[in-house]
Order: structure tokens, then sequence, then C-alpha cells
């Protein structure tokens, strides 16, 4: 037998610490780690000093939410759909072997007939939560597991959980709560519209526990603190309802368990999606390594909620699961419990199964004891149930407002639970709003410079302060800069790091000598000629509730500045520039909630019906997530059924900077760089070549840049696929992220200069075309990117909203006229291209100048 020896516990706290921190408490004042291992250990008196502080706390929350002297429950159904795990955590008897499952006369998942026979039962009984637990991608370990997947047609576990998502709110209207493990990003994005809320216990950030032989967490992946932290943000930057919490007793030291709290709320802190947290006490079980170790003590889970409560204050919700606690429900609700969890009149609790549910009245008996009243909530909390959106998706909304009470957001108990289509909203691309925004944003402008939601879609600002700090302080640059330029010059390829960031840096006579030397190695591998495109933007919609904090372009369905259009209208666009010279339409959109996933093949079979020769370049690798989560198919299928509708080149936008230290302060819900790398690498092995970008200048430093230089670099070396690389400086003017008072204003000149050089050498021999944006530089901005390493100017655009909304200066078309002007004032001749680079066609040639200068009148019209 092995079991988890007793935590290196330290000396007891004096009475003078615990005095002192039990003060603070009772005074409000923020405690800090120290303090609260001293207050973990209160006992006696002192503890019942601490409870009675922390019952203030409670009840200041519950009186501002409303809902005074209440203690809510979940009534539910706990569904384990596989008991299959890959981890092998040592007090666990939920996980179980291939073998047992057989002799017991069970699959290696329960089938779809079982879940709803449990499901329906439950939503006869009047539950309202479907509680799917499960192993951890069993399918990684166990063969049979992925066997069984496979039979059943399914990718993965992820992809089940999905599907019978679905068939429980349909067949059954209980709400889909779901736990399956360590989630990725793009999980989340895949199981959201199918779920009401989702969880994962913390448990601890103690990573010896993890690391150390004979841990409890010893030999099991997704117990790592990191990644389970990880799975925490990815739920905020989601906007997914989240739960979570600790396990106490499992060998953790006071302060490892106060650090745990510490590190729940710097989370809920930075999200606001922790919906509520779990302070749960270990039970010893027979059959399993720490048969031996003691139970929690109760004392200790009692202090441990009322420290809890202390540190995450009056709006947290935290929880104590009934069954775990013998009776001793007062004193739960004495040390700050608001919750007691899910409760179900059906189904065991299959992670605990030797101690059963208490009987739902007689919990409200206890309830009424301690003087609060018990009611019904749902799987997702009140205050997630009232905000909606961006927390609830749209085709899982209807759901739990057929569930809820509209004035509070608690379960509305007479409410009939039973099954309603999960589907898509209806009419979509009905145009809406300001759908002439294209050309009134360089005339009216912007209603506003900000969202009135500005202080809470975007998170915590102070919190992201903090987060920002440490990647905007600048490095110190040790390398020979006269070296690097001669090595630039001689070779560029064989740039080190160290050289490479000197370069970055340069300045002065530095950088002029560095865009000299990146200027010619562009006239000897593309030549003189300054290439353009016309093309046509079309931004068939902006209203998104992603949180990306440097764009000022997303709305909400409400705003002032909102629209959409219709499919006839992306048309109608598309066929305008087809008659006045365009080769290509670049179109991208927000992440609109109501947006099927297949609205993308439709926006492009629309564009190739109306014009066939149109060359389609549209769909940033966020918009392919989107599209391939929301229609449950992977995203090389989605890509390829985008293909098949017409779908021809993807724009490289979404990058921002290929490193998550920075993208997590720019944005709270996009893409990770690991998945933006996936996307475009998927879309060149289909033959769907891009454009690749770095947007640059906000909370970012050139050692940021290097990395994103590198990446791409890399992926070129491997794919091919990239058709240039496009310089996006930061136009900070509207951005939220400067607003706040986080990031710089935008890049300087030195700045732009130096990645545009840079670009070129770095690049060098794998990605040849170099484009700057005259949208964000002006005319002589660009030219003097041109002197820099650029050879491309980019489209005539014809309509841009993206950059107008975020305060570009700069208009949102240019003439052909115009751009080979910019090209002569650089000393150097212009020509048309195509997306990929080749000759334009003599006929679209000759409808471009025919056209140029004179656009329809749909289009933004700039006078002399």
């Amino acid at each position: 037998m092995t079991s988890t020896p007793q935590p290196p516990q330290g000396p007891a706290p004096t009475a003078n610490a615990m005095r002192r921190a039990l003060k603070r408490a009772r005074d409000g004042v923020a405690l800090d780690v120290t303090e609260s291992a001293v207050l973990l250990q209160a006992r006696g008196a002192d503890l019942d000093d601490l409870c009675a502080s922390a019952a203030r706390v409670r009840d200041a929350g519950l009186e501002a939410a409303g809902r005074p002297g209440v203690i809510t429950y979940s009534k539910s159904v706990f569904i384990p759909l596989t008991r299959l795990c890959r981890d092998k955590c040592h007090y666990c008897t939920f996980a179980t072997v291939p073998g047992k499952l057989r002799r017991a006369g069970h699959g290696m998942f329960m089938s779809p007939d079982e879940v709803l026979a449990i499901a329906r039962r439950g939503a006869e009984l009047g539950c309202k939560e479907a509680l799917i637990t499960l192993g951890d991608r069993p399918e990684d370990r166990w063969p049979e597991a992925r066997e069984w997947l496979e039979a059943a047609g399914y990718d993965d576990t992820i992809a089940y959980v999905r599907a019978i998502s679905i068939r429980i709110l349909e067949e059954t209207g209980l709400l889909p709560h779901l736990n399956p493990g360590a989630m990725s990003w793009t999980d989340f994005q895949r199981l959201k519209p199918v779920s009401a809320s989702m969880g994962m216990m913390l448990e601890t950030t103690a990573e010896r526990l993890w690391s150390e032989p004979g841990g409890p967490h010893y030999g099991s992946p997704d117990k790592e603190p990191a990644v389970r932290l990880r799975v925490l943000e990815d739920a905020g930057r989601s906007s997914v309802p989240f739960t979570s919490g600790l396990l106490i007793g499992i060998g953790e030291t006071y302060e490892e368990r106060a650090e745990s709290l510490f590190a729940l709320r710097r989370v809920s802190r930075a999200y606001h999606g922790i919906q509520e947290l779990i302070m749960q006490n270990f039970r010893a079980k027979p059959d399993t390594a720490m048969r031996g170790m003691p139970d929690a003590e109760l004392d200790d889970l009692v202090a441990t909620v009322a420290v809890a409560r202390h540190i995450m204050g009056p709006a947290a919700c935290l929880q104590a699961p009934p069954n775990l606690v013998a009776g001793e429900y007062a004193r739960l609700i004495g040390a700050g419990i608001d919750d007691w969890g899910g409760v179900s009149p059906v189904t065991p609790d299959h992670v605990n199964p030797e101690r059963p549910w208490p009987q739902i009245d007689e919990l409200a008996e206890q309830s009424a004891a301690a003087g609060f009243r018990l009611q019904e909530r749902l799987a997702v909390y009140p205050g997630f149930v009232r905000r909606g959106e961006p927390w609830l998706d749209p085709r899982v909304l209807p759901h739990v407002r057929a569930l809820a009470d509209p004035e509070t957001g608690l379960a509305n108990e007479h409410a009939e639970v039973k099954g309603l289509p999960w589907q898509e909203p209806e009419d979509v691309f009905v145009p809406s709003g300001r759908t002439e925004l294209h050309r009134a944003v360089d005339t009216e402008g912007r209603t506003g410079d900000r969202r009135e939601d500005f202080d809470e879609v975007y998170g915590d600002w102070e919190a992201l302060r903090e987060a920002a700090a440490p990647g905007m302080a600048p490095e110190k640059i040790d390398a020979d800069v006269r070296a690097a330029l001669a090595q630039a010059a001689d070779d560029p390829t064989r740039l080190t790091d160290a050289e490479a960031l000197a370069l970055l840096h340069a300045d002065g006579p530095a950088l002029d000598a560095l865009c000299r030397i990146a200027d010619d190695l562009r006239r000897d591998v593309v030549g003189d000629d300054v290439t353009y495109i016309v093309t046509r933007n079309i931004n068939f919609t902006n209203v998104c509730y992603t949180g990306c904090r440097f764009c000022a372009f997303a709305q909400r369905r409400t705003d002032a500045d909102a629209y959409t259009l219709s499919l006839e209208q992306v048309a109608d666009r598309a066929a305008q520039a087809w008659d006045v010279g365009a080769v290509e339409v670049c179109m991208q959109g927000g992440i609109h909630p109501d947006l099927p996933g297949t609205a993308y093949f439709d926006i492009a079979r629309a564009v190739k019906k109306r014009v066939p020769g149109m060359h389609v370049h549209a769909f940033s690798p966020m918009e392919i997530v989107n599209g391939a989560t929301r229609t449950g198919l992977s995203v090389r299928e989605w890509l390829a059924a985008a293909k098949e509708a017409g779908l021809d080149t993807i724009p490289g936008t979404a990058a921002e900077i290929l490193d998550d230290e920075v993208r997590w302060v720019l944005t709270k819900g996009k893409l990770p760089a690991a998945t933006w790398i996936e996307v475009v690498k998927t879309a060149h092995e289909l033959g769907i070549r891009s454009s690749s970008t770095m947007m640059y200048g906000h909370v970012d430093q050139p050692r940021h840049w290097l990395g994103h230089f590198r990446r791409l670099a890399g992926i070129q070396q491997e794919t091919g696929g990239f058709t240039e690389f496009v310089t996006l400086p930061f136009i900070h003017t509207n951005a939220p992220v400067y607003l706040a008072g986080i990031s710089r204003p935008g890049p300087t000149t030195r700045d732009n200069r130096a990645v545009t050089a840079m670009a070129r050498l770095l690049l060098h021999p794998h990605i040849t075309n170099i484009q700057t944006s005259w949208v964000k530089l002006g005319a002589e901005g660009a030219a003097e990117m041109l002197r820099s390493g650029a050879n491309d100017l980019g489209g005539t655009l014809m309509e841009e909203t993206i950059s107008r909304m975020a305060g570009s200066s700069y208009g949102s078309y240019r003439s052909v006229r115009d751009l080979v002007a910019i090209a002569e004032s650089a000393g150097r001749p212009a020509r048309a291209r195509t997306t990929l680079y080749g000759e334009v066609p003599a006929e679209r040639v000759a409808a471009a100048a025919a056209s140029d200068g004179h656009l329809p009148e749909l289009l933004p019209v700039l006078e002399d």
C-alpha cells in the first residue's frame, strides 16, 4: 500500500499572528498568503471569530445580488459518461480499467440510450441539470476507448460529449454542465454551443504533489497545476461560466492551500468567469493508493470555506458538497457558503458513491434552521443567466430561458422540463444596423470611441495592467550592431537571435544602414517593381463578442455602430468591385454569435455565383476555427468544404503576435498561437494559400517580433504556403487597450522601418513579398517602407472599416493612380498583380483603368 505522507507543516501560528489576521479579516482588509495560511489553522473560538466575519461578507454579497437569506442548489442527474481516464490519481475510485467494465457488463462509454434514460427520468422528476462527468481523454491511454469511439463514429471523446449534449438538450430539456477534465482552448469552442456551463476542479497548485513520486497526482498529466490553471484561463477567455475549486487534505501545506485560493482569485478577477468554487474535503476510499490517509477534518473544511470567502469576496459563490460532511450543514453555512451544489433525486454521486446525497427536503430544513431559504438554481448561475451573451451561446440561450425565472435568473421551479430544438438562429443574413458604415466612417465617423460595456467585456483592466507590465519592459541589448549589420549584408540567413535583436533595436545611422541592406536584398530578390492589387474589402458584419482588446471594430448587436450585411449585399459589393476592375474580394467579419458555421460557405457561394471569376480571399484563422467548432467539423474538413464552396485563399490575419505572453494581453478570447499555426498549416496542406501578418506597436517588444518572424519562416519552410508578409502597425486611437492606458500609442517611425527591414532579412529567402499598409501609414509612410525593404502596397481596398473604426486617418480607398504615385515617390515603377502575385489579365487592367477614381455611388469616393 502506498499513501501520500502528511504535509510538512511548519510550527503553529503564534497567538499574536492569529489575532492580527483575525482582526484584518473582521475589518475587511485584504489578506495576503501568509495571513490566509494562519487563518486556515484557526480552531475553537478563533475559528468561530473567522466564520462570523466570513458570514458577514457572504450576507453582504447576497444582499447586493438581490437574494438575501437564500442558499441555492441545483436539481440534477449525474451522468458518468465514461469511467476510463488517462490519469492515475491515487485517491480516485471513479476511474477504472476496461477489464472491470467488461466484467460488470458495461461498455467503455455509456451509450446514448443509457444517457438519455437517466436524463429523461431526471426531467420527469423536475431536474434541470445534466452533470456530465468523465475521465480525461481516455482514448490517449486505452485502445478500447479509442476503438469504441471509432466504431461509434466519433473522432475523440470531446466529439461524443458534444453529440450527447445536443441530444440531451433536444430530447429531455436538461441543461448540460460538462466536466470532461483538462480542455484545450479549441475544446471550449467545440463545447460552448452545447452547454450551459462547464467545470474542472483546480484541486491544488502544489506542484510537488504532481511531480514527486508518491504524490497524489504523480503520473497524471492533466493534474499538473500549470495545465489546470491554463484551462481556467481558457474558460475565461472563451466566456464560459465555469466551476472550479479545491480538494483539501491531499497532502498540501496550509501555505500551498492559501496559494491555491489566491490563484483562483487571480483567474476570477481577470476574466469574471468563475461562477462557483467548490471546497471539497478529502475522504479516503478503499482500494486506492491513499486509503491509509486520514480524512480531512471538518474544522479544516470549515476554516477553508471561511478563508475562501474572505479571499474571493462577497460576489463569489461558494459551495461545499453536503454529502461529505455527515450532516454538519450549519457549520458550513456559518462559514460562508451560499450553495449546496448539485443534488440528485435520481443518481448517486459517482465520485463519492459511498456518500449518498441528502434529501432536498432535509437540505431545506437544515438551511431554514440556520436562517436561510433553499432555492433552486440552474446549472449556470443567475448572474450569467441575466447577462446572456457572450456567456451563453445563442443556440443554448433559449433552453436556459425556458427554465429560468426572468427576474432572478434562478430556476423557475414550475417550468416544464422538455426538449427544445438545438438549432442555429434564423434569419442571420437580414441586413441590420449601419450597413452604410463603409462610407459613413469616412464622413460621419463612429458614434463613440468605445462600447458601452467597455468596463466589463474585456476582463479586469487592473489585472490586465499587471499582466502586461513584464512584457512591456525593454531588454538590454549587448550584441554589436556593427557586426550584426555586416552579417546581414553578407548572409541574413545566418543572423543569430542576438544579432537580430540588436538590429531590431537599431536607430539613427545604424537604422539607415539596416534599411539600405534590406532594400538591396529586396532589389536582388524581387526587382524594383512595386506591386499592388485591385481589390475590395467586404467586412460582412462587425457584431462580435470575442473581446479583443485591440479591436475597435467589434460591436454588440445592440450598439449604435453595429451592422450585418445580407448575402445579397455581399454579392452586390463583389459585383461592383468586378465592374471597376477588381480581381479579388477580401472578406472578413466579426465572430457574430448568431452566425452558423456554414454561413461562411454561403458567403463564398454568393460571391462565386454572382461573379464566377472573382478570387475569394476570405476568413481569418479565427473565423475558420469558429466555423469548424460550430459545425462540429474538424478544421481540415471545414476548410475542404469551404474550398468546395468557392474559397480560394485565406488572409493570415488574427496572428497579431504569435506569442501567448502578448496575445493574452491583447485579446480575451481569440485563438492561441498554436491554434493559429495549426489552421494555417492545414490550409496550406489542402492547397489553400495564405498571407502572413504581424500587428505590432502595442504591448510587445522586439523580442516578440523576432519570435514571430522565426515562426513564420519555419512554417514557410515546411509548407511554402505564404504568399506574402504584411506589416500591420497598431492603430491605437480607439483601441480599448489604449483607452485603458495599457498599450503604447502605436509604433514609432523607427519601429516601422526596423520591422519592415527585418521582415525582409529574417524571412529571406522563404517569404519574398513584403507588404506595407498605406491605410495605416498613409502615402508618405508607405513610400518610406518601400525604401526599407517592402515591395508591395497591398490593395485599392475600395472600403476599409476595421482600421477606420480604430482611428486610422488615411481613408478607405486609393485609386490605381494613387498607388502608382506612392511607388514613384519611392523612385520605383508599379504594376498590378493577382492574389498569388501573377500577371493580371489585360481585360481586368483595362476595366480598372477605365473606372479609376470614378467608383459607383455605393462605394466611398474621395474627392481630389
